[in-house]
């Protein structure tokens, strides 16, 4: 039951990634990308989760795991919402931490050997000197972009953003109750991933911007779906 409940979150994070992607294609709304990614990040989180239940727990699924839930999710998700009210220098910044991370997540020495049926602790296994210390930070500093910005959207567009402020709650509590189990874990990454893809498709209350000083062209997006 825990490899198919993780195995039905990935199946979902990776469906709304990839219809990120083709709204992109159609139209190349500045976040989209990042956020696609983000969503990818989960699945892959998500992935690592299923086959450690089919098969347990190894190195190579606990660095997958680490990198893609650890480092890269929410720190994609915050450069998606810069990029959406035009932060544009967030691209460069992101893509060299994606491949610090990389980096991190490939060559940084286990303290012990993985192994087992439950979900790895990090404390456990990596030292706080890089890796945890950069997972802190970037889980921070991604969220805390990602909900500055959807809670300064909320009276443009209430719903989409109150579904992503849920979506990061939702992500925040599965990650800090992770070792509850496989289960529960994907539990929340199915519904944290099914609130934010819907607080970012869904699109703002349509206003003019001659009324709306603060949405620019810039920003906003395809049928007015800026944050």
């Amino acid at each position: 039951m825990d490899a198919l409940l993780a195995f039905a979150a990935t199946l979902l994070a990776l469906r709304l990634s990839a219809d990120l992607v083709q709204r992109h294609r159609r139209d190349p709304t500045p976040g989209l990308l990042a956020w696609a990614a983000a969503l990818g990040a989960f699945a892959a989180g998500s992935g690592a989760i299923a086959w450690s239940a089919a098969y347990g727990w190894s190195n190579p699924a606990f660095r997958a795991y680490y990198l893609c839930g650890g480092l890269l999710a929410a720190a994609l998700l915050g450069a998606g919402s810069l990029l959406r009210v035009g932060v544009r220098w967030i691209t460069p910044v992101t893509l060299v931490y994606v491949g610090l991370a990389i980096g991190i997540a490939v060559a940084v020495p286990l303290m012990a050997p993985i192994a087992g049926d439950s979900i790895p602790e990090a404390q456990t296994h990596l030292a706080f000197f890089p890796a945890r210390l950069v997972a802190i930070l970037a889980n921070s500093a991604g969220t805390l972009a990602a909900v500055v910005v959807a809670a300064r959207g909320l009276r443009r567009r209430p719903l989409g953003n109150t579904l992503i402020l849920a979506g990061l709650a939702v992500a925040a509590t599965g990650s800090a109750l992770a070792g509850l189990g496989k289960a529960e874990s994907s539990v929340f990454t199915a519904a944290a991933v099914a609130l934010l893809y819907a607080g970012f498709v869904i699109p703002r209350r349509a206003s003019s911007p001659a009324t709306d000083p603060s949405v620019s062209d810039s920003t906003r997006g395809p049928a007015g779906a800026a944050p």
